[in-house]
């Protein structure tokens, strides 16, 4: 039983990023299948793929395709339930969603302000106020998921559950920009990139260079941290 899963650019798709997440994570065996998001073929290489248009696009063993990264992660979750993108916990599993599901349609400031690359991080980057307050607004529900739900392991809710996939990209933003954030919030966001299968997606992603760069940024760059 095994999915395809049709991603953007590694270096740039945070929705790609976690779309690989929700499989490689969970142990769900799948192929994974490079879209010209920025080479400019993507409506041509997703057509097959109707009714989607964006990425990450995700096609069953059956040959369902979901498109939507909640459509995703519940279906996934629906086919394998024992899989644990959910907490096994009520509250903690109500959370969860909610949490994933605001992600999902929030934060527009952080993501449009500050797009997720992965090749090296900037110095000197100075937060608007809305990219400030989404931040805190994301540390407030990290911190309210840690002290409710995840005092027996690492992650948000403890165990590794699709709340971190969710929020991957965020960390990446955080460390790749230099974002103010507590230290705590730090420690998760070091820990997300440090993890085995987020270093394996960056390491992939270096293998395409780009000339010029998507996203310039007028301030100096130091290299990305060592894993």
């Amino acid at each position: 039983m095994t999915y395809d899963l049709f991603i953007g650019d590694r270096l740039f798709s945070s929705w790609s990023l976690r779309g690989w997440l929700l499989l490689k994570k969970f142990g769900l065996p799948h192929n994974t299948h490079l879209v010209g998001l920025y080479s400019g073929t993507m409506a041509q290489d997703l057509a097959p793929l109707a009714p989607a248009r964006l990425v990450p696009v995700l096609r069953t063993p059956q040959g369902d395709v979901v498109g939507e990264t909640m459509a995703i992660v519940e279906t996934l979750a629906e086919r394998h339930p024992d899989a644990g993108h959910w907490p096994t916990e009520e509250s903690a599993r109500i959370l969860a969603r909610w949490m994933c599901a605001e992600m999902a349609s929030g934060f527009s400031a952080l993501r449009s302000t500050c797009p997720m690359q992965l090749q090296m991080c900037h110095v000197g980057y100075e937060p608007a106020p809305d990219v400030l307050a989404d931040l805190d607004r994301i540390e407030n529900l990290w911190n309210l998921a840690r002290t409710r739900h995840g005092k027996s392991g690492p992650w948000l809710f403890g165990a590794y559950t699709a709340a971190d996939a969710f929020f991957a990209p965020v960390a990446a933003r955080i460390i790749g920009y230099g974002l103010p954030i507590s230290e705590d919030a730090r420690t998760y966001c070091m820990q997300t990139i440090g993890d085995p299968a987020f270093v394996a997606w960056r390491k992939q992603a270096l293998e395409i260079s780009y000339d010029p760069f998507p996203y310039p940024q007028d301030v100096p760059n130091t290299p990305w941290p060592a894993s």
